[in-house]
């Protein structure tokens, strides 16, 4: 028998997909229908996607995952080839079967590559957004926007995130969108940097005299990046988070802390930590604690001071085996996806802007011109200040490390990362009374197309990120019960139990109060679900078993656990941060408050997910911009550009190889103009750009005909 699937949409907000049980029959309230997606009971969709490893896939396809069998807190015991526990409920709630197509071929791009040539194979699919349009463009892949009044929660919500639309429309004269886009959270900070704040509190709180192992610093390659005279009014939190406060560095009458340092002779460690303590009692005499100008609320550090405290804990501070710790580092030393990471972090250091876009390197001038980092003068200066840290030993760069061996060794003193993965370590690897903590983002110099100004800016801003899943045409070509199924799938999603769903798994894994009550707006989540408030709206909590279940199969790490376990979160739908929240240690919490308070005040400022008419430097660049044909062969033949701005595990980066040996290129003159000069002219940069601002132009207007 056939089943029908009422979508309704009403003139107040989009309403959820309606809830239909095992029988086939369609749970209907009393207002009229609007659209109609039928589809057979049972209709199987094929599905070839999934994160990256076979870990990740809709079912359990790893022995490893689930060995002879695990038992999860709904009290199913999963073996190898059973469908993950979100994906049951999807099944049972929507009459949807499911066959898991997933190579885990180890990336959206290789799984798109896995399918290309043999799409009737499967139903959805996953890929890269770049990928994905392509195929769209081409006809391989069905026109979501040709649906989109069927499917009433996706057109809600793209409404509501104007950049989102923007970033998964394929065709700028139809207005496609050729893929379901992946949201790891919205609207919200995503790395930051994180610190061992009780080393930070051992060098430069109290009032005795420090005496650490006391060895000479290295010479001096770092010089000044703040200024080393006048002054400079930043604003800031107070010391409570409560309200807002100018703090002024006045460097006439306490001279930068580099150039102090600078200029001694045979500094050690213990004179370098008085200096700097000197220098903060001197600089911002309100403290409580020394400590306060990285930790605090009121936390008003830059570039230079963390250098200075670099300097300090290098010198003075041995690991666990009595070696020197390392300064800064990234969470995997021979994997340059987490290498990256320093590179995203010397842009928020040193106020190079498109160092952490969205969209490649691109970032908006004020005047709504795309402009390119990787052509920017600014953004080589920036890599080549972190170079300065490798010469004088206060940043690791190769080997085979990871943060939870430096933490574990009280080894290393900072970082740049994601908060909740990182910070879960201070139960696993560290010790008590011991904190890796999130803290403030770093006072720079931006030049946000006013006059300029110091201020802490974030461009680590979360939007659509760069994997989405699509409706294969040629596999739902003979099947109108696939199509139908495959877009109310998607439809669900982003209905309200469909984001709760798609991030916390199904109910039996969440403190559910009142399982009567079918959630189809943001009012019906507290009525059924125990919640607490998170970015403005109320969120289920977990479970205290759920959470048991994520510290001992995942150590913790919430997202892992959700993939590999639940079958949550995967890259082809919204993924709330609030589940993620919830998993974040105690510690980590802590920082996240800090960070919350200071981007609520503006004392941290950031991106915008809408289009920013007045100043266009602070809009995000959309996550994939539409491309003709011929400007994506056009594109493809800059190799160069390409090759040599990678972020994949094995792949090839300009600016990290600039932090880590320098200025090394053949053939060009060591310095970040010619470097700049060298990729827009030898490597098409200039070209490249030229063809991003026409596919921007082209975007804005058919942007202009639809807000």
């Amino acid at each position: 028998m056939k089943k029908l699937i009422l979508i309704l949409l009403s003139l107040a907000m989009a309403l959820t997909l309606c809830a239909c049980g095992g029988s086939g029959t369609a749970v209907v309230d009393d207002t009229p229908a609007d659209f109609t997606l039928e589809y057979a009971e049972g209709t199987e969709l094929r599905i070839a996607a999934g994160y990256n490893d076979d870990k990740t896939a809709i079912s359990f396809k790893n022995a490893d995952v689930v060995g002879d069998g695990v038992t999860l807190v709904d009290g199913v015991t999963y073996h190898t080839g059973d469908l993950k526990p979100t994906w049951v409920y999807v099944s049972e709630k929507l009459g949807i079967t499911f066959d898991d197509k997933f190579s885990g071929a180890g990336s959206s791009s290789k799984e798109w590559a896995v399918w290309e040539n043999q799409l009737d194979q499967v139903d959805i699919i996953v890929g890269t957004t770049e990928l994905l349009n392509a195929a769209g463009a081409e006809g391989k892949l069905i026109n979501l926007a040709d649906y989109i009044d069927q499917m009433p929660n996706f057109k809600a919500y793209l409404e509501d995130n104007q950049i989102a639309r923007l970033s998964i429309t394929g065709n700028t004269e139809t207005g496609a969108i050729y893929f379901s886009p992946y949201f790891d959270g919205v609207d919200d900070i995503e790395r930051m940097p994180l610190i061992r704040a009780d080393l930070v509190r051992t060098l430069l709180d109290g009032d005795t005299a420090y005496a650490g192992a006391n060895r000479a610093l290295a010479a001096y390659a770092y010089e000044p990046y703040m200024p080393t005279t006048g002054k400079v009014e930043i604003e800031s939190l107070t010391a409570d988070g409560t309200g807002t406060q100018t703090i002024t560095k006045d460097y006439d009458a306490t001279q930068n802390i580099i150039a102090q340092m600078n200029a001694a002779e045979g500094l050690t460690g213990d004179a370098a930590v008085q200096m700097f303590r000197d220098y903060i009692d001197s600089m911002y005499p309100d403290y409580a604690n020394r400590s306060d100008l990285f930790l605090g609320y009121d936390a008003c550090w830059d570039a230079d001071e963390m250098v200075a405290l670099l300097r300090c804990a290098v010198a003075s501070l041995d690991n666990n085996n009595g070696d020197p710790i390392v300064g800064l580092f990234s969470r995997e030393t021979s994997n340059l996806q987490r290498e990256i990471d320093l590179v995203r972090f010397a842009g928020s250091l040193f106020g190079a802007r498109g160092m952490e876009s969205r969209c490649d390197y691109l970032y908006f001038d004020n005047t709504g011109k795309l402009q390119d980092a990787r052509q920017d003068e600014v953004a080589y200066l920036a890599v080549e200040r972190l170079h300065d840290l490798v010469s004088e030993g206060l940043l690791c760069v190769g080997g085979s490390q990871n943060s939870a061996n430096y933490l574990e060794l009280d080894a290393g003193l900072m970082s740049y990362d994601y908060n909740q993965t990182q910070t879960v370590m201070n139960d696993t690897k560290l010790q008590d009374g011991e904190e890796y903590l999130a803290i403030m983002v770093p006072v720079a110099y931006w030049e946000d197309g006013t006059t300029g100004t110091y201020m802490r800016f974030t461009e680590s801003w979360r939007s659509v990120k760069v994997d989405g899943w699509a409706i294969s045409a040629a596999g739902v070509a003979d099947s109108t019960d696939k199509l139908n199924a495959a877009l109310a799938l998607i439809d669900f999603a982003f209905s309200v139990q469909g984001q709760i769903t798609m991030s916390y798994g199904p109910d039996a894994f969440i403190n559910v109060k009142d399982e009567t009550v079918e959630v189809k707006t943001w009012d019906d989540v507290a009525a059924k679900y125990e919640t607490f408030t998170f970015n403005g709206k109320q969120w289920p909590t977990m479970k205290q078993e759920t959470f048991d279940e994520m510290i001992e199969l995942e150590n913790g790490n919430y997202t892992n656990f959700a993939r590999r376990y639940l079958g949550s979160t995967l890259n082809g739908f919204p993924k709330s941060q609030a589940f993620e929240y919830q998993a974040t240690n105690e510690v980590g919490k802590k920082g996240a408050a800090v960070l919350s308070a200071a981007i609520s005040a503006g004392v941290i400022k950031h991106p915008l997910l809408t289009v920013n008419e007045s100043n266009m430097w602070y809009t995000s660049v959309p996550t994939v911009l539409p491309t003709t044909a011929e400007q994506t062969n056009t594109l493809k033949g800059y190799t160069d550009l390409s090759s040599n701005f990678q972020s994949s595990k094995d792949g090839v980066s300009v600016f990290y190889n600039i932090i880590k040996e320098g200025y090394t290129l053949t053939g060009v003159e060591a310095t970040a103009k010619a470097y700049a000069n060298y990729v827009a002219n030898d490597w098409n940069g200039a070209a490249y750009l030229m063809i991003k601002n026409a596919q921007w132009t082209a975007l804005k207007a058919y942007y202009d005909t639809i807000k």
